[in-house]
């Protein structure tokens, strides 16, 4: 799901260097007709799923004759997802709108490989018990998150004292505060070591992306938000590391490229792929720093930490809210700084539910979306 984004693309490279093991059975993309099109012809999936149904006649005439059939919007994705000859499904696409699909995908007994970070951090306690519940595996495709399950495999869980997770600062590190007023959204859209959707790109630039791994690793990893502490690491080749109760901190290695971590993923259980990318060359990095993120330049990596000790559907605001206040800002409606002081302001104006069922997720994410909307366009 997501298959033209930047995950799904290089999804798709690693299901061709090893085509012997996987075959992609169904494809979904949101609106870019012309390269769905074309990875339906390269590697002939029994579906393709377009989920804006504007685009379905388009798709459909470019791919008359091919023998793929073609559907189109949120609920044909939500169905398809569950067909019997689906074994794994990799959810890359972007923000909220992967939720349904992932818990549909859940309850038909499939393995998940998770991209699209908005799903536990909006409904982490219900994904979680989905999955326990059904007996299927949830595996990170995170360069962070695949660091942390590397480090923790063969430890046992009361071992662990803390989860580091690395950040490489964005292209705003070094600039001050009072900088940040004025960036343009080519500032923020330029990452210095990875190459990302802009929604992404611009949650890197603003460090909700760090706040919204840590509200991962919670349920990812079952640590409470005091055991998890974001580290500021520019050179991005620790991808996060693991401190145990002994003292000892293991760590995961690698250059910034993500098929790493989903070729890690989609080995499991059992194996690793071969890869014949660049290796690291250690000496090539001869120095690797650390320091700590500034929560006040960076509000939105406190505000994460705030939501998921609030608990709730607190984090389902947080991002409803800063999927607005992006969209806007890369619309030229808005300031870079306008993006947490919008999402903070309808965090706090939203009830709190503690226990929420699918519904109030629903509902919950429907209205701070309209709360958010209301403070840009007012």
């Amino acid at each position: 799901m997501g298959s033209t984004g930047s995950i799904g693309r290089q999804t798709l490279d690693v299901l061709a260097d090893h085509h012997d093991l996987f075959s992609p059975c169904l494809l979904v993309a949101n609106r870019n007709v012309e390269l769905l099109a074309a990875q339906a012809a390269k590697f002939r999936p029994r579906r393709v799923i377009i989920g804006d149904e504007a685009f379905y006649d388009e798709l459909k005439r470019r791919l008359d004759g091919s023998g793929v059939e073609v559907l189109a919007g949120a609920k044909a994705i939500a169905e398809a997802v569950t067909e019997p000859e689906i074994d794994t499904v990799v959810t890359a696409m972007v923000g909220y709108s992967g939720l349904e699909p992932t818990i549909n995908a859940i309850k038909a007994h499939k393995d998940i490989a998770l991209a699209n970070k908005e799903t536990l951090v909006v409904a982490g306690e219900l994904i979680t018990a989905l999955v326990e519940e059904h007996g299927v595996h949830l595996y990170p495709i995170d360069s962070e998150h695949g660091a942390i399950y590397q480090c923790l495999v063969g430890e046992e869980p009361a071992s662990v004292s803390r989860l580091l997770l690395t950040a490489s600062g964005g292209p705003f590190r070094t600039r001050s505060k009072e900088e940040l007023l004025h960036v343009t959204k080519a500032d923020a859209l330029h990452h210095p070591n990875w190459s990302m959707g802009a929604k992404i790109t611009i949650d890197s630039a603003t460090m909700m992306n760090k706040g919204f791994e840590v509200i991962e690793a919670k349920w990812l990893f079952g640590v409470d938000a005091d055991r998890i502490e974001v580290v500021v690491h520019p050179q991005s080749i620790i991808h996060s590391m693991v401190e145990f109760i002994d003292g000892s901190v293991k760590a995961q290695l690698g250059l910034p490229d993500m098929h790493l971590p989903i070729r890690y993923a989609l080995g499991l259980p059992s194996k690793r792929l071969l890869s014949h990318d660049r290796r690291l060359s250690v000496a090539d990095y001869a120095t690797l720093t650390f320091e700590q993120p500034d929560m006040d330049k960076f509000p939105m990596l406190p505000m994460a930490f705030d939501a998921i000790r609030r608990g709730g559907n607190v984090p389902c605001v947080l991002n409803a809210a800063n999927e607005v206040a992006v969209a806007a800002f890369l619309d030229d409606k808005i300031g870079f700084m306008d993006i947490p002081a919008i999402v903070q302001q309808v965090v706090a104006s939203s009830p709190v539910i503690q226990h929420p069922t699918y519904d109030d997720y629903v509902a919950t994410n429907h209205e701070a979306r309209c709360r958010a909307t209301e403070l840009i366009y007012k």
